[in-house]
């Protein structure tokens, strides 16, 4: 499959990618994320030297000279003298984020001794952001795990949590996000702020989609507000929601699930506006228009191969929503004929009657190929004999369960049993005591015939 990934950003045609206005939903660590990302997959092409050109410029106005010049090493002269390596800005840089690192050390050193709990905690999270200007994601997430013991209310937490899941997300150390992810959510009254909220469901959301747990991204992603806007674009932004919400749910959902979280929720179809291909592809699906659904899967596959976060997931992605759609076509019916279904999803008899046969081994679809006639007849179940299996399991359940209600009167009736709280009553009141426990004297009079039970051939009749 990564085989299969690697030919398809190979071969894809990038020439009509907008980067400019793909680029400006991000800002931050995210756009360069993006950029580097962009330039990587589109090696030997004019976009590769557009996203380094980018690149190189959005690096200039942070503090990150390493990245900086990792950036100009792979430019390697190509965009022209105003792109190679500017030492003097690289030493400016250096020499005064170095002296802002010392500061925030010495005045977090002096908050330490005083045993100021507020300014210890703005100490670290100061030198976290540092930290994280620099590129030095390491120290930032240390600096940023250090708060949490100078958090005195849960607006502080709220924020610690934050800036973790941020830092981790870039470090891909997803057991960290998922952790912080659950302390930010169990904080009191973060309901109640649609924005944080949002936040933590779309970096949920996020962190599944890379564990490839598609339906359980869905569900998170569904419940991001429109309300979260522009204030998350350092990490993903309501466009990148809408995409991999759709096409999570278009790959795991079922069509009642699919209407009630995307279709029919409010805030997600919101948000699905500002991506209009994603709610044609959406709605395509849903109505069984499968050969449009797929032509709008094959016309987004270029520009998802190059998403920093999706890229991976792609071909996996595109293969369970095939044969989501392949399932769903051929459920209702019980002979299909394989050259209108070709048509419907704009493909081959041949390779169509291939995937239909593997979804068949899978166990996906109950039914049988006659390749003669390429025709697929669906294998229904024999009702007459699932029915007779269920009486008979019933059966045998009930008596069962009345060999173990004879026993149990039998042993009351015997006084084989251990001596509790009822211990000085009678043995007819612990009798009756006893089938009161089995739930036998609800009603009328109950009859127990005891000659089978082997304990002497008695009758009892209560």
């Amino acid at each position: 499959m990564a085989t299969s990934m690697e030919e398809d950003t190979h071969v894809a045609d990038h020439s009509s990618f907008d980067l400019e206005a793909y680029i400006s939903n991000y800002t931050g660590h995210a756009k360069i994320d993006r950029l580097l990302f962009i330039a990587e997959r589109s090696a030997g092409k004019p976009l590769e030297l557009e996203a380094l050109r980018m690149a190189h410029d959005e690096l200039k106005k942070t503090e990150n000279t390493q990245r900086y010049k990792e950036v100009v090493a792979r430019i390697e002269g190509r965009l022209g003298a105003g792109y190679t390596l500017d030492r003097v800005w690289m030493e400016n840089t250096d020499r005064r984020s170095a002296s802002k690192g010392e500061r925030l050390e010495s005045e977090l050193q002096s908050f330490k001794a005083a045993m100021m709990k507020e300014s210890i905690r703005m100490g670290h999270s100061d030198l976290g952001d540092w930290a994280y200007d620099r590129g030095d994601l390491q120290t930032a997430f240390k600096c940023y795990a250090r708060t949490r013991d100078y958090c005195t209310t849960s607006r502080h937490v709220v924020a610690m949590c934050l800036a973790v899941i941020r830092t981790a997300l870039e470090l891909e150390n997803f057991v960290h996000v998922a952790n912080y992810i659950g302390k930010a959510e169990s904080t009191p009254d973060v309901i109640n702020d649609p924005i944080t909220y949002s936040k933590l469901k779309a970096a949920s959301g996020l962190q599944l989609l890379r564990a490839k747990k598609f339906k359980l991204a869905a569900r998170k992603l569904c419940e991001v507000s429109p309300e979260m806007g522009s204030s998350y674009s350092d990490v993903i932004a309501l466009h990148d929601v809408a995409v991999y919400g759709s096409l999570c749910a278009l790959a795991s959902l079922d069509r009642s699930e699919l209407r009630t979280k995307v279709i029919s929720n409010i805030g997600f179809r919101e948000i699905l506006e500002l991506a209009p291909e994603m709610r044609e592809l959406v709605h395509s699906f849903y109505n069984s228009q499968y050969a449009a659904a797929l032509r709008c899967l094959d016309a987004l596959k270029p520009s998802l191969l190059l998403d920093v976060h999706l890229s991976d997931s792609v071909p996996q992605l595109y293969a369970l929503i095939r044969h989501r759609a392949l399932c769903q076509y051929v459920q209702p019916f019980s002979s299909v004929n394989l050259a209108a279904m070709a048509v419907a999803f704009n493909t081959a008899v041949g390779e169509l009657e291939k995937q239909l046969a593997g979804l068949i081994m899978d166990g996906a679809i109950s039914a049988r190929i006659d390749s003669a006639t390429k025709v697929l007849y669906a294998s229904k179940a024999d009702l007459r004999a699932t029915t007779f299996a269920k009486v008979l399991a019933a059966g045998e359940a009930y008596c069962r369960d009345t060999r173990a209600l004879l026993l149990r009167a039998n042993l009351v009736q015997h006084d084989f049993m251990q001596s509790g709280p009822l211990g000085g009553r009678s043995k007819k009141d612990r009798l009756e005591r006893g089938l009161y426990d089995m739930g036998g004297l609800g009603g009328g009079g109950l009859m127990f015939g005891m000659g089978g039970m082997g304990l002497g051939g008695r009758s009892m009749l209560v």
